[in-house]
């Protein structure tokens, strides 16, 4: 059974080092996300639905809100994963010139080469989380080294200059705004596709048109985007227990939130929670 080793989160994001053995259904994150193996046995990710390998000399590069699946084979060896959620916001405020972070075209490649540079950062972030118990400065350092040079060596930022992080919100369509906040207003509610294009002034099968033209991403999908970094920012936060918070998002039982939450994050809510290290509270809610 896949578990979490530790996990770093804060204002950036969050950090996790995982150690995995079971696939990751589709899913999607409102990060820049990267993934890095640590050690263990060579792996695949499946970007948009192309599998990209994950090796000791590989990265795999997904944009926010691209769709990802983990290809991991039934009866395979364990993986251990290092994986950067981060926050656009963050990197923006970090450096000007990263404001495009939240484009589409951010990253052009799903997979690159990592350079011996990356290579001795990614150890070092690990090894960071591994062996130094309290998450602070030391830590958010290396992170910040770690993507500075991964945007560097894989990103289009000199590209995107003044794309701003806008071009991936949206508000550039004011029924895509309608549904987006009609979906934030019932995270307690089972997901709705009519009532979703109700809200939005549209038809069932023009809502989906025009919400995955703007996000690349199923409006169900974005909905359940929305549950999981809820339930993530209030399990670190350690302020409601675990069958609260899956009755405030709507789900029949615990176990089934436990399920949802297992596949999307690789780990259950109880587990989550008892490895993450909460830096700072200032913690973003779902983007």
């Amino acid at each position: 059974m896949s578990k979490a080793l530790r996990i770093f989160q804060g204002s950036f994001g969050r950090v996790a080092l995982l150690d995995m053995d079971g696939a990751l259904i589709h899913h999607a994150h409102p990060h820049c996300h990267v993934l890095i193996k640590a050690s263990g046995a060579d792996t695949f990710f499946a970007v948009r639905d192309r599998l990209h390998p994950l090796r000791d000399d590989t990265a795999v590069l997904v944009n926010t809100w691209e769709p990802h699946s983990y290809a991991h084979q039934p009866g395979a060896p364990a993986t251990t994963i290092l994986a950067l959620y981060i926050e656009p916001r963050w990197l923006a405020d970090m450096q000007r010139d990263f404001t495009a972070c939240a484009n589409p075209g951010f990253f052009p490649q799903s997979c690159g080469d990592l350079t011996p540079h990356i290579r001795r950062l990614a150890d070092r972030m690990a090894n960071e989380l591994l062996f130094t118990d309290e998450a602070g400065e030391r830590h958010e350092q290396a992170l910040m080294d770690l993507m500075v040079a991964v945007i560097d060596r894989f990103s289009e930022w000199r590209s995107l200059r003044g794309a701003g992080i806008a071009a991936r919100l949206p508000a550039s369509d004011f029924r895509v705004r309608n549904a987006v906040r009609y979906m934030r207003s019932t995270l307690g509610e089972e997901f709705n596709a009519d009532k979703v294009a109700q809200a939005a002034g549209l038809s069932r099968a023009h809502l989906f048109r025009l919400f995955h033209s703007t996000m690349q991403i199923t409006p169900a999908l974005y909905f359940n985007v929305l549950r999981m970094e809820t339930a993530i920012g209030a399990l670190a936060d350690g302020g409601e227990s675990v069958t609260t918070l899956s009755d405030r998002l709507g789900f029949a039982a615990p176990s089934h939130f436990t399920r949802f939450f297992r596949n999307n994050q690789g780990v259950t809510p109880t587990e989550y929670r008892r490895v993450v290290n909460l830096v700072d509270r200032a913690v973003p809610g779902p983007a």
